[in-house]
């Protein structure tokens, strides 16, 4: 995730995401700018075709197209942010488990190390998970040893763990049922921001719309130097160009941070809030 100061208008304009959205569009604009050229050429020189340009059809599209694109980033969006709620409360979560466990056990109690791994154990898991699935060697598995190989949901492995950890505690008497009952209201917490990740990360966009949309777009600026020709000449490529990456700009920043938990630079900052709460919880339990 970048972080920048959104009133500096100079760096943010002449940031380096432009030169890599350009970068990725490179091959499409090498197309648009060779068949601009093309049908310019075609119409002036080769047949001479003495027809009136008009932008007034693709003037009444573009409105249509823009309610589209807002909508598409809208609901991209709308998903990006739910994403980055449902990580604050995973983080308040792992803090308030770690305060609760710490205040119930013992200053000396050999379980303080096992929630201190065990909890920062979920939360990377969640992150792997939500992503290309869990490497084991990112865990810490000092305290489970090799009871999650073999598993195909790892993060939800580890949520048993932890909840059945607690119930032996009940158990023993070391926490009492009130600590019991405290304790699995925070681990069901677990299961609901885990539940509500896999939601966003497993139900896209519809097909049909994302299909539509990028059919819309293809169809708007494939016709779109034939209104600016007569008028415009060989303007109309840099025209052409311009409102061509606008358009299909915008729909790439849709796609990406429509899945808000990979790498991509605009995506959720996993990898810190990971880090953040591991420090966190082990400076409170051990």
């Amino acid at each position: 995730m970048i972080k920048y100061n959104p009133k500096t208008w100079f760096s943010l304009i002449f940031h380096s995401y432009s030169r890599q959205v350009v970068r990725l569009l490179f091959p499409a604009l090498v197309f648009m700018a060779i068949y601009s050229l093309l049908a310019a050429y075609l119409v002036l020189e080769v047949f001479q075709w003495n027809f009136k340009s008009t932008t007034a059809v693709h003037s009444l599209l573009g409105i249509v197209l823009g309610l589209f694109l807002v909508f598409r980033v809208n609901s991209a969006y709308d998903r990006w942010w739910e994403g980055r709620k449902l990580w604050g409360l995973l983080v308040n979560n792992s803090r308030n488990l770690a305060f609760k466990v710490a205040s119930y056990l013992p200053d000396d109690h050999e379980a303080r190390k096992y929630f201190a791994v065990m909890i920062p154990n979920f939360v990377v898991a969640v992150k792997e998970h939500l992503r290309k699935g869990v490497d084991l060697k990112a865990l810490d598995l000092s305290e489970i040893g090799v009871e999650l190989e073999g598993k195909e949901h790892i993060p939800n492995y580890i949520s048993y763990l932890l909840h059945r950890k607690i119930n032996a505690l009940y158990k023993e008497g070391i926490f009492t049922g009130d600590h019991f009952l405290v304790l699995d209201a925070e681990m069901k917490m677990f299961s609901d921001i885990l539940g509500g990740c896999e939601r966003i990360k497993n139900t896209p966009i519809p097909y049909s719309y994302s299909m539509y949309i990028k059919k819309f777009i293809f169809t708007f600026t494939i016709t779109l130097p034939f209104a600016f020709i007569t008028d415009f000449g060989y303007l109309t490529v840099p025209i052409v160009l311009m409102i061509f990456f606008i358009l299909v700009s915008v729909e790439l920043i849709a796609e990406e941070i429509e899945d808000p938990f990979g790498k991509d630079v605009n995506d959720l900052p996993t990898e810190e809030l990971s880090t953040k709460i591991k420090s966190n919880v082990q400076e409170i339990l051990l």
